[in-house]
């Protein structure tokens, strides 16, 4: 009787606290859901406006004055209000202002995030992405980074700590950045200058000496078509040519021609070029003539090591077709004899190249032998240079 006369009270004093703080709760729930007035609103949007139109509106865009809008987003608010959008907004005017592979740049744009606010402070924070947006737009600058090639640094691994702690995932993001990046950088056995010249000369004359590197007796040559008689195009010309190239073309058939292909792209980081092979028909290997009978099996041809081993009885045809060595420039498509880039990529040119390497070169044979186009024609956007300019086009 006793616990069912003080279970009926307390149910009674509950239901009367209920209606007592209901109209409160509403009232505090209305107050927190108002709507802000309409001159906040327009100020807030016309702040974030003004600060991602920045840096379309830049009359100058360099790295200075990208500098410069980035401290006046810091400078003029306290509390960096939409530092998310902004980060964003810079991020993706980069390349207009020519600061994508400056690491200071970067390190201005982590340097735009408040400084302590967002580092978890226990295990679950740190394993559920304690602040996901601010921690995603972090690791999108840094995977910008990566893309541009750009390698992070000890101090950009400080600011990091900084806004985030160690167990952010941006710090895990730049531990992996860290650990490959060095790795890959020199791992090409081509090295190229960062940034890579803007000059289309130099460009070809790396890229050819990239792709006649298979022989070590290439020789790499810079002509002026201006020198050959009756040339159109004034252009330069970087031809690439080996003496066993040269050896191949002077044993070349007369009866058959030679073939000008191209033009093909070769990729110099970011910036493409055109280039050209003088090379000769698909040739099929010759089969070795198979004298006797096929199902005779007391003197077996081995084919897979090469000569008759010597103490084999082979066919005269057959050892003198294994013991030959097949040169790198002779491939399954035909023969390579040359490579070049020139100017301009026209005919004009190409003819005149030919004609250098006669004269200039010593191949004599070019006189007697037929040479054929043969072009394939890439797209618009891998020109290599401007006809009216000696500078490759940005892309």
């Amino acid at each position: 009787m006793l616990l069912s006369r003080y279970f009926r009270l307390s149910r009674g004093i509950l239901k009367l606290s209920v209606r007592l703080e209901a109209p409160l709760l509403s009232s505090v729930r209305q107050c927190a859901t108002q709507p802000p007035k309409d001159d906040e609103t327009k100020g807030q949007e016309k702040s974030l406006v003004l600060r991602t139109n920045l840096f379309e509106t830049a009359a100058k865009k360099d790295k200075q004055t990208y500098i410069e809008m980035v401290d006046i987003f810091v400078n003029r608010n306290v509390h960096r209000r939409n530092h998310v959008e902004f980060i964003y907004a810079a991020l993706k005017h980069m390349e207009a202002f020519g600061v994508s592979k400056d690491i200071a740049v970067y390190k201005a744009l982590i340097n735009v995030m408040p400084k302590g606010k967002f580092i978890p402070t226990n295990i679950f924070q740190a394993e559920f992405m304690h602040y996901p947006r601010q921690q995603q737009c972090i690791i999108d600058l840094l995977e910008q980074m990566e893309d541009n090639g750009v390698m992070p640094d000890y101090e950009m691994e400080a600011m990091l700590i900084n806004v985030f702690g160690r167990k952010g995932h941006p710090v895990r993001k730049y531990w992996r950045m860290m650990y490959w990046m060095p790795k890959f950088k020199n791992l090409s056995p081509w090295l190229l200058p960062n940034p890579v010249p803007n000059d289309a000369l130099e460009l070809g004359r790396l890229a050819v000496e990239r792709m006649c590197s298979v022989d070590p007796r290439s020789k790499i040559d810079v002509f002026e078509t201006k020198v050959v008689e009756n040339a159109l195009d004034h252009t330069w010309v970087i031809s690439g040519q080996s003496a066993e190239q040269s050896e191949l073309l002077e044993g070349h058939d007369k009866q058959e021609p030679l073939y000008i292909e191209g033009p093909f792209v070769i990729w110099m980081r970011n910036k493409p070029i055109n280039y050209f092979v003088l090379k000769s028909a698909p040739k099929p290997l010759p089969l070795p003539d198979t004298e006797g009978d096929p199902d005779d099996v007391s003197n077996l041809n081995v084919p897979y090591f090469g000569v008759g081993l010597r103490y084999r009885n082979v066919s005269p045809s057959a050892s003198k077709l294994s013991t030959r060595r097949r040169s790198v420039h002779e491939q399954e498509d035909g023969t390579i004899y040359a490579i070049c880039c020139t100017g301009t990529s026209t005919k004009d040119s190409l003819l005149s190249w030919i004609r250098l390497l006669e004269k200039e070169n010593g191949n004599a044979v070019l006189a007697s032998i037929a040479v054929l186009f043969k072009f394939t024609f890439p797209s618009a956007e891998l020109s290599t240079v401007d006809e009216n300019s000696n500078k490759v086009p940005q892309q």
